[in-house]
């Protein structure tokens, strides 16, 4: 008998404790009127260090939620953790259903992007010939009737566009036209005019840029300014604040070329205002420079920044809050040590990671962290104190 109590209490004593910890009344009184002192120092070390109160204080709220009967369970979790556990599987089978579609048909964009141009056939030319923008369809029957390939194509020039069969007699439509014959030329290949394209010649570095703007735009955009100026940050910059024109003439016939010029200093500061307070609101502006392209794709992009514009409020509230300024730049040191860690590894494991596993991380990051980042954002408006992502 005695032997069977042992073991129960033993088993009770091992058993795992959940709940909040009571406090023992009879005991701390007889602590205080025996150690008065040293209780009065400890309080007074306590008082004097706003680490330790803060902390007590959380406790004492948590505790006071506990006594009300609010649930114990951490933020995200409980009622709604099936619900979020049938979103997650539902999910990943939509993301790994875009993967297997996009990537086992190869389009003719993806073609087109990775061919040289002098073997493109008739049919290759005219779609070329669509991107370069909806009036190109004035000109397409002369392309088609004179069986247009790629070799023909590299051959013309402001002259034979002026004259029969193809009388492209607009001047504005003809610059168009030439300078997208030179890009090819200078190229090889059809320049990338759209997310998709781009991804299918710079599978690695468009899952960077998607994970690293995420995660830490200021660096990432200080890292394309000083590593990929020409080819991505002037677009990005002359995009996300465009210069004002001073003629009547439309500008979308020469973009790609604008896209080359030197920023104004009106550019220039708006640019760096948005930098240093709203580096998400760029990446929201240029998406919403595409959705006429991306309809879909552009509108998760945004929502994704605004809700990243507020987290990020939230984190800096949470410092504002608790008087931690003088720990920023402990920690802004360790985000730099931390993105500077993950971009060497990410060079260094690219090129064996198998590209469907590339294209599944893509397409979550694109369309699944936007609902990871609402869940995100209400857990900090219901719970401001604690710790963010």
């Amino acid at each position: 008998m005695v032997k069977c109590i042992g073991r129960a209490k033993i088993s009770e004593v091992r058993e795992k404790w959940e709940g909040l910890a009571k406090v023992n009344i009879l005991l701390r009184d007889a602590v205080e009127r025996l150690f008065s002192e040293v209780v009065g120092r400890r309080r007074a070390e306590i008082q004097g260090n706003p680490k330790v109160s803060q902390s007590l204080l959380a406790f004492q709220r948590y505790g006071d939620q506990a006594a009300r009967g609010i649930p114990k369970t951490s933020p995200g979790r409980g009622a709604g953790g099936f619900f979020s556990g049938v979103l997650t599987v539902l999910t990943c089978v939509a993301v790994m259903f875009l993967v297997y579609h996009w990537s086992s048909g190869d389009g003719v964009h993806d073609l087109l992007v990775s061919k040289p141009v002098s073997k493109w056939t008739p049919e290759e030319v005219l779609f070329w010939l669509e991107h370069v923008g909806a009036w190109t369809s004035l000109y397409k029957e002369p392309f088609l009737q004179e069986n247009v390939n790629g070799r023909l194509l590299l051959m013309l020039g402001d002259e034979e566009l002026t004259r029969a069969p193809y009388n492209i007699d607009n001047q504005a439509h003809r610059r168009a036209v030439l300078a997208e014959l030179e890009r090819i030329k200078e190229l090889g290949v059809k320049p990338p005019q759209n997310l998709w394209e781009y991804k299918a010649v710079n599978a690695g570095k468009s899952l960077f840029l998607l994970y690293a703007l995420k995660s830490s735009p200021r660096l990432t955009i200080l890292y394309l300014y000083l590593f990929d100026y020409s080819e991505t940050f002037l677009p990005f910059l002359h995009t996300c604040c465009p210069a004002l024109s001073r003629t009547s003439e439309p500008m979308e016939d020469s973009l790609p070329l604008n896209h080359q010029v030197h920023p104004s200093w009106r550019q220039w500061a708006e640019f760096l205002v948005k930098y240093l307070l709203l580096p998400y609101q760029l990446i929201a502006e240029f998406a919403w420079d595409w959705l006429s392209v991306h309809y879909w794709t552009s509108r998760f992009i945004i929502v994704n920044a605004m809700l990243l514009s507020v987290l990020e409020g939230c984190v800096l509230w949470r410092f504002y809050n608790r008087a931690e300024i003088r720990s920023l730049p402990q920690k802004m040191w360790g985000h730099l040590w931390r993105m500077s860690s993950q971009g060497f590894a990410f060079a260094l494991f690219w090129p064996v990671i198998p590209q469907f596993v590339c294209n599944c991380l893509f397409y979550w990051a694109l369309y699944f962290n936007p609902i990871i980042n609402i869940d995100l954002v209400v857990q900090q408006l219901m719970h401001p104190d604690t710790q963010g992502p």
